[in-house]
């Protein structure tokens, strides 16, 4: 089955509005494309509970720096596409980066506090081109929920936090991390991993198993966890760390002693591929 597929706003706008027309509820699955099990697992999610469903495919150049991989990340509309209708999508919204982005543009969403730590400390301006095009996927599609992947938690925390401040009346439907069969948690990025650094990646997985594995055995200290989370880590050659934390669940705060709800949260470089992924955890 084909999914319509539309680069314009006008008429997405319009295929919303005869969605509501019908009575139908409009949900969202904002994605950058090479879509893979993890989108999918939203993307029927998100079918069962709606009537009208729209996904984006747009790689956003705004979260990017300088020296990212923007020009080398994934891209497959065709297959995309072909996903989407297999999965029952109604319309899969495809911009270009001057529609989204018109010349001259000058206004942006930021979110304080919650985005000063993990990615970024790492990837300054990171947020704000997130929540610059979440905000206008948002109004473009108007959806009464969005899907988002927990695998991204520092993203899901934020754009909650958004969504709550700027009064937007959509509900955060947050999805379970979908991972390979070895425990790396699935990523467009993954498709760019050299050889080497695919067999390398689960180790992130298994540090944050460590942690857990010890947290369940009554292990409050981070000092403690971050040690032994570190020497799994340093099984993999070619993992450059950029940070491994343990932080609030709520505000991501970082803690010294695991209380209530916590993340584990991890961030590595395998070559020029960086990869995260967390793991929750209580006491």
């Amino acid at each position: 089955m084909r999914v319509a597929c539309v680069k314009d706003i006008t008429t997405v706008r319009e295929a919303v509005a005869q969605a509501r027309a019908r009575g139908e509820t409009v949900g969202l699955v904002p994605t950058m494309g090479a879509l893979h099990e993890g989108h999918l697992s939203l993307v029927r999610r998100a079918r069962q509970e709606n009537g009208f469903l729209v996904v984006s495919i747009f790689v956003n150049p705004t979260q990017f720096g300088p020296h990212e991989d923007l020009e080398t990340y994934p891209r497959n509309l065709e297959r995309d596409l072909e996903l989407c209708g297999q999965a029952g999508v109604d319309l899969v919204f495809a911009p270009t980066p001057e529609t989204m982005y018109p010349d001259p543009y000058s206004t942006w969403v930021e979110v304080e506090g919650l985005t000063a730590g993990l990615c970024g400390r790492s990837r300054p301006g990171h947020f704000r081109g997130v929540c610059t095009v979440v905000a206008k996927l948002f109004n473009i599609c108007q959806p009464d929920q969005a899907y988002f992947g927990e695998k991204d938690a520092q993203q899901l925390a934020v754009v909650q936090r958004m969504t709550r401040d700027l009064n937007f009346p959509i509900r955060i439907v947050p999805c379970p991390t979908v991972r390979e069969a070895d425990g790396l948690a699935m990523s467009s990025r993954n498709q760019r991993l050299t050889p080497e650094g695919r067999a390398q990646a689960p180790v992130l997985y298994r540090a944050l198993e460590m942690g857990r594995r010890l947290v369940e055995a009554g292990e409050r200290r981070v000092e403690v966890l971050k040690q032994a989370m570190t020497a799994i880590l340093a099984e993999a050659p070619l993992a450059e760390l950029d940070y491994l934390e343990v932080v609030r669940a709520d505000d991501l705060a970082p803690v010294d002693l695991v209380a209530g709800e916590c993340l584990i949260a991890v961030a590595a470089r395998f070559g020029d591929v960086r990869l995260i992924d967390n793991v929750r955890v209580s006491a």
